[in-house]
């Protein structure tokens, strides 16, 4: 297993990496829960082994942040914090599974096991292309051409939408209930004037443009050939 070690102790973590590294995983190692949360969630892992105690950003916010971007990699804290109260509001943060200091290391190899054994969700999507566009989910931000492009939160939303349908066609019906959650007509004009505001910001300028009219269909975003 690919895992990432979040512990401010130096000794707590050597003893943790080379234990764990000798039964075939491997381990990394951050510092401090700002560069922990910050490798958690530009690199991949299968487990974030965490302490609650921890300098520039505690574990139980950097867990609360992960999920709060769904980011589902299993959790477990390590950690002095033994009490009722702090196990349940670890576990109620996001974790897996909650183990004190000081610990056997048979048990903390068993507990990396079982959570190594639970079913793997598919990997998180943090951002969506096409061309030269990029929207990253979890920044919330949008660049052509490596220029940020301002968006409203309406706007953000129907983008998304409309790249994660990219190549295909998707009806004003779709944009309807999917962007506004509106199941039904309101004989208003509202998905073309945020369609026309959204190609202003993404296409007005651009020698290829990206959303494209399907008359009498609807609209699709898709790379210019």
């Amino acid at each position: 297993m690919k895992i990432l070690l979040i512990e401010d102790d130096g000794e707590t973590a050597d003893y943790v990496r080379t234990g764990l590294n000798a039964e075939g995983h491997n381990v990394s190692v951050a510092r401090d829960g700002r560069d922990g949360l910050s490798r958690a969630v530009d690199e991949a892992w299968d487990l974030l082994i965490v302490d609650r105690m921890l300098p520039k950003l505690d574990g139980l916010r950097l867990i609360q942040t992960l999920r709060a971007a769904d980011v589902e990699t299993a959790v477990l804290f390590l950690t002095t914090l033994g009490g009722i109260d702090d196990r349940v509001h670890g576990l109620n943060a996001g974790a897996d599974d909650y183990l004190i200091k000081p610990f056997a290391f048979s048990e903390l190899s068993a507990r990396v096991a079982a959570l190594g054994r639970r079913p793997r969700k598919a990997a998180l999507e943090t951002t969506l292309h096409v061309d030269d566009l990029e929207m990253d989910l979890l920044g919330r931000t949008v660049k052509r051409q490596g220029e940020l492009i301002d968006l409203q939160p309406r706007e953000f939303r129907l983008l998304e939408y409309l790249l994660r349908h990219v190549d295909q066609v998707v009806t004003r019906t779709m944009l309807l209930e999917n962007v506004w959650d509106i199941h039904f007509d309101p004989h208003t004009n509202v998905v073309e004037t945020h369609i026309s505001r959204l190609r202003g910001k993404i296409d007005r300028g651009r020698a290829a443009p990206l959303i494209h009219t399907i008359r009498g269909f609807g609209y699709s975003v898709r790379a210019t050939a």
